[in-house]
């Protein structure tokens, strides 16, 4: 389960701190596990507090019209994160497990900014998103 110090939203990152964000976004992520937020969601960032490579992967996601949704993960919840992935994925060790920025799309592990921008330039993201059901176009 993740812990409440984690913070998500469904239009981009925020702390639950934050004036502009609403108790539902950051309650309804509270006691879910990583694999709940991956095939719960149609797209689902994962990424470090303050990462810049995440901003630009979820400016791009929203360019294309979809919201995806983000857990940003801070240092002391971290491990827990990773160990969760390494789980739903069924690898062994932390060397194996993504890095922060990681994208899941369709409940698949996609990758982080690299594989993102480079289906994106290739012209392979929209068909990916809209078979994972983010887009509807």
């Amino acid at each position: 389960m993740l812990p409440v110090a984690a913070s998500t939203s469904a239009v981009g990152s925020a702390n639950p701190t934050t004036k502009n964000k609403t108790p539902d976004m950051a309650a309804a992520h509270i006691g879910k596990s990583v694999k709940d937020l991956v095939t719960d969601n149609a797209v689902m960032v994962f990424g470090r507090k303050g990462c810049c490579m995440c901003h630009v992967i979820k400016l791009l996601l929203q360019g294309h019209g979809v919201n995806p949704t983000t857990l940003d993960v801070d240092e002391q919840n971290e491990a827990d994160v990773t160990r969760q992935w390494s789980e739903f994925l069924g690898v062994k060790g932390p060397a194996a497990a993504p890095n922060f920025p990681a994208v899941f799309i369709g409940g698949e592990l996609f990758g982080g900014l690299d594989e993102i921008m480079g289906a994106h330039i290739t012209g392979e993201l929209v068909p990916r998103l809209k078979a994972a059901g983010a887009l509807w176009l």
